[in-house]
């Protein structure tokens, strides 16, 4: 039995006397080691079977077994059509090519100047990327001054069964921002989160609707949209949404 090996290498490179060796090695048989005596690790006396399908096996058509046979035909078909050089396209395998060495080297330089205005353009755009959520971090220095809620807000929660620690969305329309674009009032709620003034807030502006989705706790949520009345300059009416209940409070 014989064994056909397709050896490739660059046409520069002087020690060919290597190669044969490569490839003998190439071709060893792998070591290998006999396998132990396989031992059930369940009773087995060989007079029937230890386990007992629950289901019998699925039967298989002769047009369904027609149509793999087809199917594997074709595929043979096709591998067999394939070609196995993987050295084709690739300049450095060229034997007719003159100064291998330079075309190769201007084109690694070429691929590092195109990788390196991408990562260029790249920054560029993380510099200008709007963003467009912002988290509060856990603190219990701004929950002192939290009043309790009023009685209206109490017995809208009490009629629809509402915890404290429910989530609730203040809504931020663009037509209420006072003279602001979205964006100005964006930055401003932006800086307020940071310096930890909301609590247990995330907040989120949604641009094709026009809108800042401001989410809190129903224990904070009147303190949280005074807050946001009085320090974003809003002139209009801001309404407190809850998820499968609908606008529930508004001031």
């Amino acid at each position: 039995m014989t064994t056909e090996v397709i050896l490739h290498y660059r046409p520069y490179e002087s020690e060919t006397t290597q190669l044969p060796k490569i490839a003998e090695k190439a071709i060893q048989d792998f070591p290998t080691r006999p396998l132990s005596r396989f031992i059930p690790w369940f009773p087995h006396d060989g007079s029937r079977l230890p386990l007992k399908p629950k289901r019998l096996p699925p039967v298989i058509s002769e047009e369904a077994t027609e149509d793999v046979r087809q199917y594997l035909t074709i595929s043979e078909h096709d591998i067999k059509l394939q070609s196995y050089d993987c050295t084709v396209d690739l300049l450095e395998f060229q034997p007719n090519l003159k100064k291998k060495k330079h075309l190769i080297q201007s084109h690694t330089l070429n691929e590092q100047t195109n990788s390196g205005s991408l990562d260029k353009q790249s920054e560029k755009g993380k510099r200008y990327k709007k963003r467009s959520w912002s988290v509060s971090r856990p603190s219990s220095n701004c929950t002192e001054n939290i009043f309790p809620l009023s009685e209206k807000l109490q017995d809208s929660l009490k009629a629809l069964n509402l915890h404290s620690f429910y989530r609730a969305r203040w809504t931020i329309e663009h037509t209420i921002c006072n003279n602001q674009t979205l964006e100005d009032i964006w930055a401003k709620l932006n800086r307020i989160i940071r310096c930890n003034e909301l609590p247990s807030c995330n907040a989120t502006i949604q641009r094709h609707l026009g809108q800042i989705w401001v989410f809190c706790d129903v224990m904070y949520c009147e303190y949280v949209g005074n807050l946001l009345k009085g320090r974003l300059a809003l002139t209009g009416k801001i309404n407190l949404f809850v998820h499968k209940y609908g606008v529930i409070f508004s001031m």
